[in-house]
């Protein structure tokens, strides 16, 4: 084994076993959820944000709040109302008096910071909505002509409910491209409520150790980018990203059928990164087929629009991103 390669088989260990140290300590206040957990997490490691759905009361608030325990970063909540202004979430100039002088001084919103919860980010108005789209591709906000940088590493990490949709605004499509994942909570198992009741109702109270900081978690993302993807598994990407496209020439029945509008280049991207990031946890630094099989759906989801067919019989977009992925083999004809 040449020396690159035995320097990245110990970090990809290393990297394994960092990321086993902060999922222990998730793991000490939230029980279950175990793809949700490793999706976030994922997503931080890459540098992505995330968007996670699922009806009250299933621990989607909890989980972002304990996660930011676990790490030595800046956080701060935002609660999404329909009278939030996007002065609210970036900031804004306030007159003060300094020395018998008036002068406009910025005053920096709650997004300044390095984890930023958006919790339940569909009950705000578009226009507040849009205060994130910056902030989320470029890292900046710009206000009267002057932008400020946001301190890295920077999340995104938002929350909505799918089944109140009376007085919400559903996030646009140029929005939720901006997420790198969406990851659907569902309910817990009888083994898992019984955990729950256990620990929530004794009067105990579990605090996560800090366990990561800034720097590392920068380190970790720079890694992530080394890992090895070759040109006939990155094809697989394209493939399936292309297969997503209605009237495509890699396009199944499936998609032409049901899907209006197919994934974006962000689509492939996500795939390639969330991929990386699963081929270190499986102690490789070369990505395999099966680590793009695990990441597709939270990759795809919310960048697949459906039809009014797919919406009158009822089909859901992961049923048709699942028939998707049966249909584009792993190696191409033509390689």
């Amino acid at each position: 084994m040449s020396n690159v390669a035995e320097t990245m088989q110990q970090e990809a260990e290393r990297f394994r076993d960092r990321y086993q140290t902060v999922r222990a300590q998730i793991g000490r206040v939230i029980v279950g959820h175990d793809e949700i957990v490793n999706g976030v997490l994922t997503a931080m490691f890459v540098g992505g944000h995330c968007l996670l759905e699922g009806v009250p009361g299933l621990g989607k608030t909890m989980l972002i709040r304990t996660l930011s325990e676990t790490m030595t970063l800046d956080f701060n909540r935002v609660q999404f109302t329909p009278d939030l202004m996007p002065s609210d979430i970036l900031g804004t100039n306030m007159i003060v008096e300094n020395e018998g002088r008036r002068e406009f001084q910025f005053q920096k919103g709650p997004i300044f910071t390095q984890i930023c919860l958006a919790d339940e980010i569909n009950r705000a108005t578009p226009k507040t909505q849009s205060a994130l789209l910056e902030t989320m591709q470029e890292g900046t906000v710009t206000v009267s002509g002057i932008k400020y940088e946001l301190k890295k590493p920077f999340f995104v990490l938002a929350t909505q409910n799918p089944i109140e949709q009376e007085g919400t605004y559903p996030l646009p499509e140029a929005q939720l491209d901006r997420f790198m994942f969406k990851l659907v909570v569902g309910y817990s198992t009888r083994e898992e409520l019984n955990t729950i009741i256990d620990r929530t109702t004794r009067g105990e109270t579990v605090v996560p150790e800090k366990v990561m900081d800034g720097e590392e978690i920068l380190h970790w993302q720079r890694l992530v980018r080394q890992v090895v993807l070759a040109k006939h598994v990155q094809d697989y990407i394209a493939r399936l990203v292309l297969a997503t496209h209605p009237g495509g020439v890699l396009a199944p029945d499936v998609t032409n059928q049901y899907i209006r509008w197919g994934a974006s280049p962000r689509g492939a991207q996500t795939i390639a990164l969330a991929s990386k990031v699963r081929a270190l946890l499986d102690g490789r630094y070369n990505v395999s087929f099966e680590d793009i099989r695990r990441v597709m759906l939270p990759s795809l989801r919310h960048r697949v629009l459906l039809n009014f067919e797919a919406q009158a019989e009822g089909v859901e977009v992961d049923r048709v991103l699942l028939d998707i992925l049966e249909k584009v083999n792993e190696r191409a004809d033509d390689l």
